[in-house]
């Protein structure tokens, strides 16, 4: 199979360490025949199965590894509006029209993940609150900009914090002021993909796990191979992400695995977390390769960034995430991280959604570009409808424009890994 096979880094991650029970599922083992077969036990596969069990269909799930194994379990948690790239790239791709549509929906992706985690009771440390973060003056203006276009275009208010206010909210010098959205928010992912799970299999969802699709059949009766057994279906689902490689090889041109990396600090205790972050919001700032973090449910802070683009693990990783850290928090120059981990994300070339079909059997959706935790809930809601007929709303994600990265399977790793050192550059200098 083409499943990159990347260390088991999700064991190394402080969300393994706190993870809900999880009952191992078996693997496939002979021939089965289902309505829908879906690759990946991730959110957006989850998601999917759980529309369509509930509207009555039989469902199966091929997991290479262990449900949550791989970008859902591992990211930085953040739950919020809109897509990869900014909505104003998605009006130049699509038209005002649908972008409207468009960011409506993910509006409703946050909504679903609210609605989800009520539904089926998942302890998964739910917060709200998120705030984009300036660094330099042109994203001060850029950030007003954006604001102004979502209230005026989109109706979506959000809340400018001058650099006092951020200050008092956010404790660190490094910024100049922020971007409030009080409903986004931040959540334990693995715990809310397990949750998901959980909710699945209630539903009647068959989950097999340790079970690495080899080779799609493409026929009237699609067919999912693995090294034990078949699974026949009317529709297949494609869910793996960045994890999936050589399957649907004109899928894998239009996305690129990309590398982001989380640590956790000590326990420092809530008086010196809030002393930090005051409501306990995430934070993102809007640099290319931006750091997040936000305060965890005990007391730790999770720091993310560092993202590579050439597939290999940074050296001395855990020197460079305390010193992303302590830049952005001198004050935390004493605390060390318990945990750091990484994992791939899908990112594709305008960082837009990619989602739509392949045939008339065939659904898949990439390309999330690391924005991934409410959008991939939505996605296998709309991939679900599209399979029990309602297709209008699949069909608008697939009038945007996606097309290969240069350079074929040789160059378009290092051509990528260029590009982004440009980026950082204007990062630093601009």
């Amino acid at each position: 199979m083409g499943t990159i096979r990347d260390r088991d880094a999700a064991l190394d991650s402080w969300y393994a360490t706190t993870a809900l029970p999880w009952p191992a599922q078996p693997p496939l083992a002979g021939r089965e025949r289902v309505d829908v077969a879906i690759l990946g036990g991730g959110l957006t596969g989850l998601s999917a199965a759980l529309e369509l069990a509930q509207h009555g269909l039989k469902v199966a799930i091929l997991e290479a590894h262990r449900v949550g194994w791989g970008a859902s379990g591992r990211s930085g948690g953040q739950g919020i509006f809109g897509y990869g790239c900014d909505q104003s790239k998605i009006t130049a791709l699509v038209g005002r029209e649908d972008s409207r549509k468009l960011f409506e929906w993910s509006v409703e992706g946050v909504n679903l993940l609210r609605e989800r985690i009520a539904r089926y009771r998942i302890d998964c440390d739910w917060r709200d609150g998120h705030a984009h973060v300036p660094i330099k003056p042109r994203q001060v203006t850029e950030l007003r900009a954006w604001q102004r276009d979502l209230q005026e275009n989109f109706g979506y208010e959000t809340e400018w914090w001058e650099r006092d206010r951020q200050r008092q909210e956010i404790a660190s010098d490094r910024y100049l002021g922020a971007l409030f959205d009080a409903k986004s928010g931040h959540l334990h992912p693995l715990n809310y993909t397990l949750g998901l799970g959980h909710a699945a299999l209630a539903a009647g969802v068959r989950i097999f796990e340790q079970s690495a699709v080899v080779e799609l059949v493409r026929a009237n009766k699609p067919v999912l191979r693995t090294a034990m057994g078949e699974l026949e279906a009317d529709f297949v689902v494609l869910a793996g992400n960045a994890y999936v490689q050589g399957i649907v090889p004109e899928l894998d041109a239009r996305v690129m695995p990309a590398g982001t990396y989380i640590g956790a600090s000590e326990p420092i205790g809530p008086e010196r977390m809030q002393s930090l972050i005051r409501s306990d919001i995430a934070v993102a700032d809007i640099n290319w390769a931006l750091d997040y973090f936000r305060p965890s449910s005990d007391h730790r802070l999770l720091f993310g960034g560092r993202a590579s683009y050439s597939t290999l693990q940074p050296l001395n990783l855990r020197a460079t995430m305390i010193s992303r850290m302590t830049r952005v928090f001198p004050q935390l120059a004493d605390v060390k991280l318990d945990h750091v981990w990484g994992g791939y994300v899908d990112i594709s070339l305008n960082r837009a959604p990619h989602w739509g079909r392949i045939g008339p059997n065939v659904y898949f959706a990439q390309g999330f570009s690391g924005h991934g935790v409410a959008a991939t809930g939505l996605a296998g809601r709309i991939i679900a409808e599209a399979i029990r007929g309602q297709a209008s709303r699949l069909d608008v994600y697939a009038r945007i424009p996606h097309y290969p990265f240069p350079g074929g399977r040789a160059l378009r790793t290092p051509l990528l890994v260029a590009a982004m050192a440009w980026y950082k550059l204007r990062d630093a200098l601009w």
